[in-house]
Order: C-alpha cells, then sequence, then structure tokens
C-alpha cells in the first residue's frame, strides 16, 4: 500500500463532493460523504480524481471492494446514469485541474 500513490487534493475532493451534490450512488444529501474509490484500492485503484466520488457511509461500506458496475446492478441502483453522470464530471474536472505544465 505504501508504494501507491494518492493525490487527491483537498481542492479536488470539494469539487467533486459539489458537482455530486451527494453521494454518487443512491444520491443521499442527508448525511456525511466519504471517499469511495470506483475501483478499490485491492484492486489496484488510487485515491485520485478520476477514481473517487462521494460516498454515504452506507453505500461506501456496502460496495466495500467489489467490481462498481456489478454492485450497482446487485443493489438496483442506477447504473447507466451513475456511469453517464460519472463520465460527465470526471471530464469536467480533469479540464479544470488539468496541469498546464503537462502540456
Amino acid at each position: 500500500m505504501a508504494r501507491v500513490e494518492h493525490d487527491l487534493t483537498d481542492a479536488q475532493w470539494a469539487a467533486l463532493t459539489a458537482a455530486w451534490q451527494g453521494c454518487a450512488y443512491c444520491g443521499a444529501t442527508d448525511r456525511p460523504l466519504q471517499r469511495d474509490c470506483i475501483q478499490p484500492i485491492s484492486r489496484g485503484g488510487r485515491y485520485t480524481l478520476p477514481n473517487v466520488v462521494p460516498a454515504c457511509g452506507s453505500c461506501n461500506a456496502s460496495k466495500c471492494n467489489d467490481e462498481v458496475t456489478g454492485w450497482l446492478r446487485r443493489k438496483r441502483l442506477d447504473e447507466r446514469a451513475f456511469l453517464l453522470r460519472h463520465h460527465e464530471i470526471r471530464t469536467a474536472l480533469a479540464e479544470r485541474f488539468a496541469d498546464p505544465e503537462a502540456s
């Protein structure tokens, strides 16, 4: 785990929570949000802007280290809506937080 790169900044986390406006999975807005890796760390994921979404504690604990689309189906959550929204937010924030020196 020490060799895994985690580079999500506080500003990026704030932007993610503002963009999602609640739990990325169930939409809950009445509880604290936690950082959830779409691809779990145990499966090679990292705490990075494209891989993190805000999740309520219930969804985060339930998903655990499951693959996200299979978990969404099992929970009967809207997989398509999640994937479309994740793509929109990921694209918008990637542009916003693009490293000008990387170009």
